[in-house]
């Protein structure tokens, strides 16, 4: 008989974005080590998603449970009181120079829905996890943030129920870097850390993806406490690469997936590219992003010598940006400008791995992302202001193609981001 796990997480498909896939995957590869994942979310019409993706519905194995409750969403209030087309995400990153109405929505954000504005959801879940959990017999939960306010639902079943609880933490709660655009008083920031030390005190694991953010979080909790912590990052999944996608191999194209936001600081990296077209010419180069990118950087652009070489793709399902990444020559990769940015895995470098291209990165060259980078031999990651280093590299990448228009990545190491293989590392936790 398969040993049943109740998975609780708010972001599932139709919604889109890289926490929707790890467990998308993780459901997915479960049950070829005889464990049945049983998925409790909200439901899709009172959710409020920043980005949707219906393609990943596809991805979902036929014979999976999964449950939905109602929500009460302020979010989708705050859409249609400022009259904004998008749900806000990455601590309202993409929303630009707010005005005196965003200022005002994100102070009731930060001091009057703590953790955050999808807590609306945690009644209606505990009451159904409750169901479940004796429906099912389950004796293991795993909830998975952000939204953070869903560890709430996971700390009250652990203190109700005689269940092994495992807490996924896949960013920062309360140092998270966009934290202080909430504007929270005093009263609110104790409250919050108060709830985050609860969950990291009472989860029997706690999962995250990377070395700095665990550091982060052992330091919140006691010396005793801290092996409770594992690291289980993002992947890739090898089945979402056996598309036939073919590089495109009549100009050098460069290719960004995912958002973009201003505290991305991609300017070095698009000044260095200036150099490089100003050495060896723009018409066999191409700048692609695949995905949304902020008004800053695209007037940049636009207004720039790069403009004739770049293409915006906007959003796209995410096996089509599969493609795009499979179809390049190189990948660009920006870590967001921020304190506490060395732990910042994208779910979209594991991807970038499994492409097998060359990847230029900026960050911080000592973070967690350029150590993944350099134990797969898979490119270079340079600090944001290093224009001549990161221009050298494309250069130097360029030429490459020139030689070897097929050029990929040799070695085997990105294998150990598997969706499969990582899996293999969550089924160690479940009891």
């Amino acid at each position: 008989m398969l040993k049943k796990v109740l998975i609780i997480t708010y972001y599932w498909p139709p919604s889109g974005g890289g926490g929707v896939q790890r467990w998308v995957k993780f459901a997915k590869y479960l049950r070829k080590f005889n464990i049945e994942p049983i998925v409790l979310t909200v439901d899709p019409n009172y959710a409020s998603y920043a980005i949707i993706d219906e393609s990943l519905k596809k991805e979902l194995p036929t014979n999976l449970n999964v449950f939905t409750t109602k929500s009460i969403e302020p979010f989708n209030i705050y859409k249609k009181f400022t009259s904004k087309k998008e749900i806000p995400f990455g601590g309202f990153a993409n929303e630009e120079n707010p005005g005196i109405t965003q200022k005002i929505s994100r102070f009731i954000r930060g001091n009057f829905f703590i953790p955050d504005a999808r807590i609306g959801w945690n009644s209606y879940a505990y009451k159904q996890a409750v169901s479940l959990i004796n429906t099912f017999n389950i004796k293991t939960v795993i909830t998975s943030s952000p939204p953070h306010s869903t560890q709430l639902i996971g700390l009250k079943l652990k203190k109700n129920f005689n269940i092994h609880w495992i807490a996924d933490l896949r960013d920062p709660w309360t140092d998270i870097y966009y934290y202080n655009q909430m504007y929270h008083s005093t009263l609110a920031k104790k409250l919050d850390k108060k709830k985050e030390f609860d969950v990291l005190d009472n989860a029997d694991n706690v999962i995250v993806v990377s070395r700095a953010i665990k550091k982060l979080f052992a330091s919140k909790i006691t010396s005793s406490q801290t092996e409770k912590i594992v690291v289980i990052s993002n992947g890739y999944d090898s089945d979402d690469f056996k598309s036939d996608s073919k590089t495109d191999n009549n100009l050098f194209t460069i290719t960004y997936t995912g958002t973009l936001a201003d505290n991305y600081n991609i300017d070095g990296f698009l000044k260095a590219l200036i150099s490089v077209i100003n050495e060896v010419g723009k018409s066999k180069i191409k700048l692609q992003f695949v995905g949304r990118v902020s008004k800053k950087y695209r007037d940049i652009i636009e207004n720039s010598i790069l403009q004739p070489i770049c293409n915006f793709e906007g959003h796209v399902a995410h096996k089509e940006s599969i493609s795009f990444l499979v179809s390049a020559n190189a990948l660009f990769l920006a870590i967001p400008d921020e304190p506490n940015n060395e732990g910042i895995l994208t779910g979209k470098l594991f991807e970038y791995l499994a492409s097998r291209k060359p990847i230029i990165g900026v960050g911080p060259a000592e973070g967690d992302a350029a150590a993944i980078i350099k134990e797969c031999n898979a490119g270079s990651m340079f600090e944001y202001s290093e224009e001549t280093s990161i221009a050298n590299y494309i250069t130097e990448l360029y030429k490459k193609w020139i030689a070897s228009p097929n050029n990929i990545i040799d070695g085997e190491a990105y294998k150990n981001y598997s969706r499969e293989n990582l899996t293999k590392k969550l089924v160690k936790l479940i009891p």
